[in-house]
């Protein structure tokens, strides 16, 4: 009887932390996490449904109004309607060709619906990507069927101790730093590559001269043999 509550305790534990997992890992992400400082990118603003018993109904993702993005587009979505709202800004950023006096602020999406256990993404394209920054922090708004709204908002830092409602953050690199580091690989992958032909052509040498002694020691035995003779 004392041996079963040990196991019964485990597994009722395991099944709380399978429980609780799911809602501690289902926020609003942007997908890929990284790009280059100074580019266009294509992002994925993936959303998954985490609640049972409601419908994700409606989307509403506000972009960083500190580091604004001049060109942005959106990737209809079957079944969703999409709504682009621009709002002026407070100082005009200089761009290639002029200045920008007003940048996309919020994009809505609406009219479909992701059920549980289910997820949906949201591509966007935008560029040039700020130079002066090292990421943008986005903001996510996540409405249920059932009216209640989830704000996603909160500054996630470093990573270390993530907040109950992280916002979704695309990481900027430097220019090059992609091209940068599979170059260096290659680099790296190659000298082993060269360090096993040239051992695999002195093994080869070596045997290719054991065969010649060995060739010319049996000519040796065979004469030796007839003269006895």
């Amino acid at each position: 009887m004392h041996a079963r509550k040990p196991a019964a305790l485990a597994a009722l534990t395991a099944a709380l932390v399978i429980g609780l997992a799911p809602a501690a890992l289902a926020h609003v992400t942007v997908n890929p996490g990284t790009a280059e400082k100074g580019g266009f990118t294509k992002v994925s603003f993936r959303v998954p449904n985490e609640r049972a018993d409601a419908g994700t109904t409606k989307v509403q993702v506000g972009l960083p109004a500190d580091h604004p993005v001049a060109f942005v587009s959106v990737r209809p979505v079957p079944g969703w309607t999409v709504k682009v709202e621009k709002a002026k800004l407070k100082t005009p950023v200089k761009v290639e060709g002029g200045e920008l006096t007003e940048a996309v602020s919020r994009i809505t999406w609406s009219g479909g619906r992701i059920d549980a256990g289910q997820f949906q993404e949201f591509d966007v394209s935008m560029g040039p990507l700020p130079e002066d920054a090292d990421r943008l922090v986005f903001t996510a708004e996540q409405t249920y069927s059932g009216g209640e709204v989830v704000k996603w908002d909160q500054d996630p830092g470093d990573g270390a101790n993530e907040p109950e409602h992280p916002a979704p953050v695309l990481k900027l690199t430097p220019k090059g730093a992609a091209d940068a580091r599979p170059a260096a690989l290659t680099a790296t992958a190659v000298k082993p590559a060269e360090a096993d032909d040239g051992t695999a052509r002195l093994l080869g040498g070596l045997g290719l001269g054991a065969g010649v002694i060995g060739i010319a020691a049996g000519g040796l035995g065979l004469a030796r043999a007839r003269s006895r003779s």
